[in-house]
């Protein structure tokens, strides 16, 4: 647990420092509702630093456990006046006990998934946002029992409405692994994301949504549903999303995880 604590302050460390770096770049600060709602749309033009910090149990037959930081930093660029690319990254950072059996501790960083959308600046019809692109999976895990020791890719997209204090869309992508790693199969999985949120005119968020993914090889569901409050507050200065919640697991794989998970998230914004 010490070594995940020393990379858990590393990488807490190096997101001030980007804090540092992106607040001198901050021109006008936006209403806090809106920049709450900007959070809930995954191909906003905002800059955001999330820490998204998750607990899970129920694995294996030892009722293992899993807690796993997700560094999610994501990059808008304008492209032009009609069309941004919206950088979103995953990076965890694991600590995992008896995952398989009775299979011991685990520390360290799992594998990557980096997404890329192409979204027009402005929205479609009827209010239609919208971004498409690849997904690639980057076998950047420090340990074999953390990742899946292969490179995949493939399409993602993702579409939204957004109505006064509403925001409903869904996210999904699918990746194809490549079987030339030491995992017992190439990856074959289609990830679905459909989410609802509400914003009140002061800036509290209530987020509904799933993360569901299917893996077509094994024909097995894993389906979360994760309920989420979250808030967003001005620390001197720094607009700072602090939220928490739980979920539930109502369909996973026969090795789990299994019954009730938690999640707290810190997100650092830098509105333009």
């Amino acid at each position: 647990m010490s070594n995940l604590l020393r990379r858990l302050s590393i990488t807490f460390l190096g997101a001030l420092t980007c804090v540092c770096g992106f607040s001198s770049l901050t021109l006008a600060q936006e209403g806090d509702a809106d920049l709450a709602k900007k959070l809930s749309n995954p191909v906003a033009n905002l800059i955001s630093l999330p820490f998204q910090a998750n607990y899970d149990h129920g694995y294996g037959s030892e009722d293992g456990s899993k807690f796993y930081v997700n560094v999610q930093p994501v990059m808008p660029v304008s492209l032009n006046e009609d069309w941004n690319l919206i950088s979103r990254t995953i990076l965890p950072v694991v600590y995992q006990n008896d995952i398989n059996g009775n299979s011991g501790t685990d520390t360290g960083i799992g594998d990557t998934v980096q997404s890329l959308f192409l979204s027009p600046t402005e929205p479609g019809p009827g209010g239609l946002v919208w971004g498409l692109g690849p997904v690639f999976l980057l076998p950047t895990a420090s340990e074999s029992s953390l990742g899946l020791d292969q490179w995949g890719a493939g399409p993602t997209a993702v579409g939204l409405f957004i109505k006064d204090a509403w925001t409903v869309g869904v996210l999904s992508n699918h990746i194809w692994g490549t079987d030339d790693g030491s995992a017992a199969s190439a990856t074959n999985a289609t990830f679905l994301q459909p989410f609802i949120n509400y914003t009140t005119p002061d800036a509290w968020t209530f987020a509904l949504n799933t993360e569901s993914t299917y893996d077509w090889n094994a024909e097995k569901w894993s389906v979360p549903v994760n309920g989420i409050v979250s808030k967003l507050v001005d620390v001197g200065g720094q607009k700072i999303s602090l939220g928490a919640g739980v979920r539930y697991w109502v369909d996973s794989p026969d090795a789990g995880p299994d019954g009730w998970g938690a999640r707290f998230i810190l997100t650092f914004l830098f509105p333009k």
